[in-house]
């Protein structure tokens, strides 16, 4: 488990004790009924632990509602009782933002699943915060339409998990933000209230857009409950090619050539080093956790597209309406780049199987990693041009550790997934962390980048959020928090820094 810092070892501290009693227990199960209260420990441990056991609360306690009246219900009376609650979702973030720090009250929106609505004129789904985004994806695209975010935690994570972590994705290039994607929300304040803005009316120009603020905030400001989203037409074809390059330098050179050549139907470039492309695509190894005996583990087993071994490979995605023109379009396109030397090697997918086997590769990534050893994920933005760096200076400052250093990302929009696994070694060490962090941070900072280009805060990084926002606008943040959450009841001790490091610089 990761060392938790000063602020969050006092918390688990204050909060180890009960803080909810058998009354309350007793009031829970009469909103919910009894099967919506539970108080079992192995029941809790799926709610207490995120997916990479990485953090670990200490809940005795998880309520699931199934309707937005009965978590209205909840937090009025976790509200008048000063009880914390950690609203959550499908539990599949990587900062700890879901996960307990003590014994508060989980709150799961999973039985909330029902979808509502959806205009097949306009391409408006309205639905429950619950709702798996696979099930959203398969669900709007028998309707001819498809969802603009796609994870590789797709199968598990849910819409209102996605929304309150502004979830980023595979096709940000094409289809942009949550921010532009959600057209309205239902949301419940910390006193009950319940917001109603779950219009799903393109245009809308009525004073102030509330709905923003409950979109990537990590259920510090409310619990979604439900939301509509606009969703595009589902393309008539998908093209995929899997490239080899030698470089960084031809990374960037395929990227300008693919925005220039390919801009209208481009949906997705992503991007991988070999280091990661040997561990996803390695045959899986036993550890020493499944009775393998001893070591190493890692291999994501994944089919390799290409043989030849190159610095870096990529993913070009397009999306459009004609499969011929489309097909000939990215196939002279490689053929260019094969002809001046930008790319060493590349194929292109001719069905969806072999497409399903591309994207496995770079979606297996994260897996394949969690396997080698224990792993200290970091997800940040930066100016293209130095986007590389990052990983090299970070390798070669991790090398005397016994450490190993991958990258790979979404190229389209700046995001680097920095990843550093000790092979064989499954539990975190504090020299490998010390010599990460502050390290990373300072460095993305220097370079005017975010610390968290998708996966958010969470209790990872609010000591350093004033690496990527001025005081003026933590205080701002601060005293949003205080308006609407004044008991500091919703998921506390995420997103914000304590008051005294705020200022920091």
């Amino acid at each position: 488990m990761l060392c938790q810092q000063p602020r969050l070892r006092s918390l688990a501290r204050l909060w180890r004790r009960r803080l909810h009693t058998d009354l309350d227990v007793q009031h829970f199960a009469s909103i919910v009924g009894p099967s919506g209260v539970l108080t079992e420990p192995a029941d809790l441990e799926p709610f207490n632990t995120d997916w990479m056991g990485k953090y670990k609360g200490a809940s005795r306690l998880a309520l699931r509602p199934g309707s937005t009246q009965e978590v209205s219900r909840i937090l009025a009376h976790c509200n008048e009782r000063r009880l914390p609650v950690v609203p959550q979702g499908g539990n599949t973030g990587l900062v700890g933002g879901s996960v307990p720090v003590g014994d508060e009250i989980v709150l799961s929106l999973s039985r909330m699943n029902r979808v509502i609505s959806l205009d097949e004129h306009a391409g408006n789904l309205v639905c429950e915060a619950g709702c798996v985004l696979e099930t959203l994806q398969e669900h709007a695209w028998a309707r001819g339409y498809t969802m603009p975010l796609d994870l590789g935690a797709k199968g598990s994570c849910q819409i209102g998990g996605n929304i309150a972590t502004n979830a980023g994705g595979l096709r940000y290039l094409r289809y942009g933000s949550l921010h532009g994607t959600v057209l309205g929300l239902e949301v419940v304040l910390a006193d009950g209230t319940v917001l109603d803005s779950l219009t799903a009316l393109r245009k809308d120009n009525t004073g102030y857009d509330l709905k923003q603020l409950f979109i990537g905030a990590e259920g510090t400001l409310g619990v979604i409950t439900a939301c509509a989203l606009a969703l595009p037409r589902a393309p008539q074809s998908v093209q995929l090619a899997f490239l080899g390059v030698d470089s960084y330098e031809a990374v960037l050179r395929t990227f300008g050539a693919a925005r220039r050549e390919l801009g209208e139907v481009l949906s997705a470039i992503e991007f991988l080093d070999r280091e990661s492309f040997e561990l996803v695509t390695a045959p899986p190894q036993p550890t020493a956790t499944d009775g393998g005996g001893g070591g190493g583990g890692g291999g994501g087993g994944a089919r390799r597209p290409l043989e030849t071994s190159c610095r870096h490979y990529m993913l070009i995605e397009l999306s459009g309406s004609d499969a011929g023109h489309d097909g000939e379009k990215l196939g002279r396109f490689l053929e260019a780049l094969l002809a001046d030397g930008t790319v060493v090697d590349g194929t292109i997918a001719h069905d969806s199987a072999q497409s399903a086997a591309i994207w496995r590769v770079r979606e297996g990534i994260t897996g394949a990693l969690g396997r080698a050893g224990a792993v200290y994920k970091y997800d940040v933005s930066i100016p293209l041009h130095e986007l590389y760096d990052l990983v090299e200076d970070t390798r070669a400052r991790l090398a005397p550790l016994g450490a190993e250093v991958t990258g790979f990302g979404h190229l389209g929009d700046g995001n680097l997934h920095l990843n550093v696994y000790t092979p064989g070694v499954f539990e975190q060490r504090a020299d490998v962390l010390g010599a990460i962090e502050p390290f990373v941070y300072e460095w993305v900072a220097a370079r005017r980048g975010s610390i968290s280009a998708e996966h958010g805060i969470g209790v990872m990084k609010p000591n350093y959020l004033h690496m990527s926002k001025a005081p003026p606008m933590i205080e701002l943040m601060r005293g949003v928090k205080a308006l609407l959450d004044p008991h500091n009841i919703l998921n506390p001790g995420k997103v914000l820094p304590p008051a005294e490091s705020a200022s920091e610089t």
